[in-house]
């Protein structure tokens, strides 16, 4: 990065100065052009003059001259003491030009002006385009290429955590060619781990299957064997456990096939009433909590609606284990974003805990009986389906008593 922006300085100092060189051979200031020099040695010049008649008539030849009094120049007493040490004098007039007073003899004076005090001024306007093609299109480009690498190099670096794949095209010809190839590395390095992570995860909770049939098919045996009644009671607890771990292998498999890479998503405008509705409809079906929906009349969105709805049925699944009565699913739609919230008037969640609850295999205190159930992944595959819609999730407190979740999908 020193080396692109040392290029760049580099550049522009070399370029002024061979601009400049290129101007003052095409375009060089006239004689008339000069700005007058009011120094000493201009001053100098006209009291040298004036002491010959030959430079009289030279000063006479090139400016406006006249003879005048002394007496008639009223000066403030530091001028007089410069006019009489020096032997020349200038001030300015009123339309700010400059005026020479030299003196001859004691008695007069040589008045020299008004001469007009003119800045340098370029006759024409091809030095500054020339000026402008040189520097500032080669900047402007120089400026453009690397903001359009900048742009491929930010969106590397949001996908180099692997949830998407990323391409950098032509990487020979940008400025980030080692950054560029640092992060392909890291990408490759990234997938392969994930695909390793994938590949482990379904081999293991393939490998649970096999035991966990073997176990139930010798528990279905044993049954019929056991006189004992206490027995039975161990039998249904290994039958619930058995239960369990293939319900988590399940749920370990959804979870792998998610998160190891975005899926491609089939959007497609839906009708997000209808969505709820239905998802509603199915877990209503057996529990005695009671669904209440604050829902508009039609609502349309551009989505994936089987992976919305896997997400919305998360939702009320987890607020079903918690209520106590009743569970509240409302959709709110405005000119920005669309809301949905699914609350319950159970427990609640401590807002310290908050920030666990979305990440994989976070399971809370009031969540490890048998009763509510539970892994701690339903809540992270709903924050996986909203982040591939780029929306975000909230966790808050309920009017009803419980906790507030809220998904808000930008338009």
């Amino acid at each position: 990065m020193g080396k692109l922006f040392a290029s760049l300085y580099l550049y522009i100092i070399v370029s002024l100065f061979l601009v400049s060189g290129v101007i003052e051979q095409l375009w060089p200031y006239e004689d008339t052009q000069q700005q007058l020099s009011l120094d000493d040695e201009f001053g100098q010049s006209l009291w040298l003059l004036t002491q010959s008649p030959e430079g009289l008539d030279n000063i006479a030849l090139r400016f406006d001259s006249e003879i005048v009094q002394k007496q008639d120049l009223m000066l403030p007493t530091e001028q007089q003491q410069e006019l009489t040490q020096n032997h020349y004098i200038y001030v300015f007039d009123q339309q700010q030009r400059a005026i020479w007073y030299i003196t001859l003899g004691d008695e007069k004076l040589l008045q020299v002006g008004p001469i007009v005090v003119a800045s340098p001024v370029f006759p024409s306007v091809w030095p500054y385009l020339l000026l402008l093609c040189v520097v500032g299109i080669p900047v402007g480009l120089w400026s453009f290429l690397l903001w359009r690498d900048f742009a491929k190099l930010r969106l590397a670096c949001e996908a180099v955590d692997g949830s998407q794949d990323f391409e950098l095209s032509e990487t020979s010809k940008s400025f980030f060619l080692p950054i560029t190839d640092t992060l392909n590395a890291m990408q490759q390095r990234i997938q392969h781990l994930l695909t390793a992570q994938q590949e482990l995860t379904s081999s293991v909770s393939h490998e649970f299957r096999t035991p966990l049939a073997r176990l139930k098919f010798a528990l279905a045996m044993l049954e019929d064997r056991v006189t004992d009644e206490k027995a039975f009671d161990y039998i249904d607890n290994m039958q619930q456990d058995i239960i369990e771990l293939e319900s988590l292998v399940k749920e370990m498999l959804d979870y792998a096939r998610l998160d190891s890479q975005q899926p491609n998503l089939k959007v497609q405008t839906c009708n997000l009433v209808q969505l709820l509705e239905s998802v509603i409809a199915k877990l209503d079906f057996a529990t005695q909590i009671q669904l209440n929906t604050q829902l508009p009349q039609q609502c349309t969105y551009v989505c994936d609606s089987h992976f919305i709805a896997r997400c919305v049925q998360n939702l009320v699944g987890n607020a079903l284990k918690y209520a106590r009565h009743e569970v509240r699913v409302s959709l709110i739609e405005n000119a920005q974003q669309v809301i949905i919230s699914v609350e319950d008037d159970g427990p609640g969640i401590e807002q310290e805990q908050w920030d666990m609850v979305f990440k994989p295999f976070a399971r809370l205190d009031k969540s490890r009986d048998k009763k509510t159930g539970g892994f701690g992944l339903g809540l992270a595959i709903v924050a996986k389906i909203v982040s591939w819609h780029q929306g975000s999730c909230e966790l808050s407190h309920s009017q009803l008593g419980g906790a507030k979740f809220t998904i808000s999908l930008p338009k």
